[in-house]
C-alpha cells in the first residue's frame, strides 16, 4: 500500500517533463538536466513525480505494407539506428525501442537518488494536445483496434516486467488521459480496453497499485463520452481528477480565486470517490498559465486547494506540471500556446510562486496529524438519471459547503447509504430514480430520516402522497420568480419549470413567491419529513456566472441551512466563504476561500484548546486547524 490508498494521508508533487525539452526529452536524452530538475523538486518538498514514456517514442513501430497497401510486417523507426527489422530480443519482439528503457532505467536511479516517487504512466498516446502513438496506429481506433491493442498488451508486459523491481516506482498509471485517444468508444469498449490494460499490468506486476489516470468522468455514459466512474472503479485501485478550471465543465464561470472555482477539485474528487467506493486524487491541476490569472492568485488558488483536498480526504495533489516549457518549438508547443508557461520553475529554473505554496505546505505536514481523522458527514447527495449529474454535484457541494454541512455522494442507482439527511438535486428527466431505489429511499424517510428535493422538469412518481402538492399545470419559466424564506433572504428563480402547486392539508409552505405560488413546502412523511423546492437550484446556479461569490449573488446557501437548521453545528460562521470540516471529536479545519477575512464562531459547549494553525479569524484564502473538545454534561 502507497500513501495514497492511506485515508487521511496526503501526498504532493507535480508532473515531470524535462525543463530542456518537454514531450521530446526521451530523443534528446540530457541525463545532466535531468538530474538538476529532479534535486530542485525534491528540494522544495515535493515527494511523488507523474512521469510518461510517451508511447511513439518507446514503440516507434511502423508498417511494411505490399500490394494494394496490405500489412505485410513491422519495423521499427528509431533514432540512432533509422528503420529496422523488428530486433531478435524480448523487447525489440514487442516492437519496444531498448534505448528508451535504458533511458527510462537511468531516470528511474536519478529519482531514487533524490529520493522522489514515480507515478508511471504507461500508455501516453495523449498529451497536451496531441496524440503520440505508434506509427503503424496512425488513424485506427486505439481502444479498440486488434494490432492497437496487441501493440499495447506487448509494451505493457515489456515495460512493467522491466521496471518492477525499480524502488522508485511505486503506482502504474494506465496512461494519460487515455479516454481523450477515441472520441467514439462505446462504454462496453471502454469497459473492455481497461479491463485488458489493468489485466496486462497486474500479470506483469502485482505488487503496485494500479491507477485510472482518466479524466472527466461521470456516473452514467451519455456526458463523459462512455467513460464512466463505476467502471474505471471496477479494474483499478485509485480513481483520478484532473480539474482544471478552464476545461471543466461549468467551472470556468468565475475567478479563479472565488469559492466556486477553489472548491471545484474537491467536489469532483469526492463525487469520483464516494460514487467509487475507491480513493481518489487530483492527479494534474493548474491554473493553465498567466492569461487565467497572475501569480498571486494562483497562489491562493493552489493554497485553497491544498488544504481543502487534504481536510476532504482526497488523498494528494499532483501540480501540471514541473518546468515551462516557453522555448520550445515541437509540437505541441508550437502551436499550444496554453501549454507553454504551467510550470512550478520558469524556463531560467526561477521557482515561481506556486512553487512557494506546495513547499510551505509540506513544511507545514509534520506538525499536522500524521492521519487526519475522518471527517464527520451531514447530508448524502443522490444524483440521478437524466440529468447533468456533475453540474448538480458542483454546485451542490458549494451550497452544502457555504450552509456549513458536509456532504458525500452517492449513485441513484446503487444501494444508498445511510444516511439522517437526503438531497436530490435539480430532479431531470423521465427515470431519474428507479422504482425501487425510490421506494428504498422512502423507506429510510419513513424511519426518520430527512429527504430534500429540488425540482426541475423531472418526474417522480408517486409524488403528490409523498410531498403533499399537486401539479396543477407546468410550463417553461417566462420571467423570474422571487420569493422569500422564513429567515429573510430573497432569492428569485430564473430557470425551470414554472410550477403551479396545490398544496393538501398537512404541508407545511416554507416559502411562497410575490405572486402566492408555493415555492418551498414541507411535509412529515411516517416519522420524517419530505421538503421540495420547485426550482432547480442547482443547474440554475451552475449556469450563472458569479452566483456564489458576486455582490449580486443571491444567498442561495440559505436555503441549505433552512433545510438542514437542526444538523447541529458546533462551529460556524456569518462567512459563506468559510469551509469548515469537523474530524472525529477533536480537529476542525477552517478553510476561507473567499478574499476577505472570516470569524469562526463555537457553539455552547464547544471549546477551542489549542490552535494548531491560524485562529478564529481566517485570512482570505488561507486556512485554520483547531483542536477543541466539548463539554459534558
Amino acid at each position: 500500500m502507497i500513501p495514497l490508498q492511506s485515508a487521511g494521508t496526503f501526498t504532493l508533487g507535480c508532473n515531470y517533463w524535462a525543463s530542456h525539452a518537454g514531450t521530446r526529452m526521451w530523443r534528446d536524452w540530457r541525463p545532466a538536466v535531468v538530474e538538476r530538475d529532479l534535486a530542485a523538486l525534491a528540494a522544495a518538498g515535493l515527494t511523488t513525480l507523474r512521469v510518461f514514456p510517451l508511447w511513439s517514442d518507446f514503440q516507434p513501430v511502423t508498417a511494411v505494407r505490399g500490394f494494394g497497401g496490405v500489412l505485410e510486417g513491422l519495423h521499427m523507426i528509431t533514432p540512432e539506428q533509422g528503420e529496422q527489422p523488428l530486433p531478435d530480443t524480448t523487447a525489440g519482439q514487442a516492437g519496444v525501442d531498448e534505448v528508451m528503457l535504458q533511458r527510462f532505467a537511468e531516470f528511474c536511479a536519478i529519482a531514487e537518488r533524490h529520493g522522489l516517487h514515480l507515478i508511471v504512466g504507461l500508455i501516453t498516446g495523449w498529451m497536451s494536445g496531441q496524440v503520440f502513438c505508434p506509427p503503424v496506429l496512425e488513424g485506427r481506433a486505439l481502444h479498440t483496434d486488434p494490432l492497437a491493442l496487441q501493440l499495447q498488451g506487448r509494451f505493457i508486459r515489456t515495460f512493467v516486467t522491466r521496471f518492477r523491481e525499480s524502488a522508485a516506482i511505486v503506482a502504474w498509471d494506465l496512461g494519460n488521459e487515455c479516454n481523450c485517444l477515441g472520441i467514439d468508444t462505446s462504454r462496453e469498449a471502454a469497459w473492455t480496453w481497461t479491463a485488458f490494460v489493468t489485466q496486462a499490468i497486474r500479470t506483469s506486476d502485482a505488487s503496485r497499485p494500479v491507477i485510472s489516470g482518466m479524466h472527466s468522468l461521470l456516473p452514467s455514459p451519455e456526458l463523459s463520452a462512455g467513460w464512466t466512474i463505476q467502471d474505471q472503479a471496477e479494474h483499478t485501485d485509485l480513481l483520478t481528477t484532473h480539474p482544471y478550471p478552464m476545461w471543466s465543465r461549468h467551472t470556468a464561470q468565475d475567478p479563479l480565486d472565488t469559492v466556486r472555482t477553489t472548491l471545484h477539485a474537491t467536489a469532483e474528487t469526492r463525487m469520483y470517490a464516494d460514487i467509487a467506493g475507491k480513493p481518489c486524487f487530483v492527479e494534474e491541476i493548474g491554473t493553465m498559465g498567466p492569461m487565467m490569472g497572475d501569480w498571486r492568485v494562483a497562489s491562493d488558488f493552489l493554497r485553497c486547494n491544498l488544504f481543502s483536498l487534504w481536510a476532504n480526504d482526497c488523498r494528494g495533489l499532483l501540480w501540471w506540471c514541473a518546468f515551462d516549457q516557453t522555448r520550445l518549438t515541437s509540437a505541441p508547443y508550437d502551436a499550444m500556446a496554453v501549454e507553454r508557461e504551467l510550470g512550478l520553475f520558469d524556463e531560467d529554473h526561477l521557482p515561481k510562486p506556486m512553487l512557494t505554496e506546495l513547499t510551505a505546505f509540506a513544511a507545514l505536514m509534520p506538525s499536522l496529524p500524521a492521519t487526519l481523522p475522518e471527517r464527520r458527514i451531514d447530508a448524502v447527495c443522490i444524483l440521478t438519471a437524466g440529468q447533468d449529474a456533475w453540474a448538480a454535484a458542483y454546485s451542490a457541494w458549494v451550497l452544502a459547503t457555504q450552509a456549513k454541512i458536509s456532504l458525500r455522494f452517492a449513485w441513484a442507482e446503487e444501494p444508498l447509504p445511510d444516511a439522517d439527511v437526503y438531497f436530490l438535486p435539480s430532479i431531470s428527466g423521465v427515470r431519474p430514480i428507479t422504482r425501487r431505489r425510490w421506494q428504498s429511499l422512502l423507506a429510510r424517510v419513513a424511519a426518520g430520516a430527512n429527504l430534500h428535493v429540488t425540482l426541475g422538469d423531472g418526474i417522480l412518481e408517486p409524488f403528490s402522497d409523498v410531498f403533499g402538492v399537486r401539479v396543477q399545470s407546468r410550463s417553461r419559466r417566462t420571467s423570474p420568480t422571487t420569493f422569500t424564506l422564513p429567515t429573510g433572504e430573497r432569492i428569485t428563480a430564473h430557470h425551470g419549470p414554472d410550477l403551479r402547486l396545490a398544496v393538501d392539508p398537512g404541508t407545511e409552505v416554507l416559502a411562497s413567491a410575490d405572486d402566492g405560488t408555493p415555492m418551498v413546502t414541507r411535509r412529515a412523511y411516517g416519522a420524517g419529513q419530505v421538503s421540495l423546492t420547485a426550482v432547480p437550484v442547482e443547474t440554475q446556479l451552475t449556469a450563472t456566472p458569479g452566483g456564489f461569490h458576486s455582490s449580486q449573488a443571491e444567498p442561495w446557501h440559505a436555503l441549505y441551512r433552512l433545510l438542514t437548521a437542526t444538523t447541529p453545528r458546533p462551529i460556524d460562521s456569518g462567512s459563506p466563504e468559510l469551509a469548515i470540516t469537523l474530524h472525529g471529536d477533536r480537529y476542525a479545519v477552517l478553510i476561507n476561500h473567499g478574499s476577505t477575512p472570516a470569524v469562526a464562531i463555537f457553539a455552547p459547549g464547544i471549546t477551542p484548546l489549542h490552535w494548531l494553525l491560524g485562529s478564529a479569524t481566517i485570512a482570505g484564502h488561507n486556512a485554520a486547524i483547531v483542536e477543541f473538545e466539548r463539554s459534558r454534561p
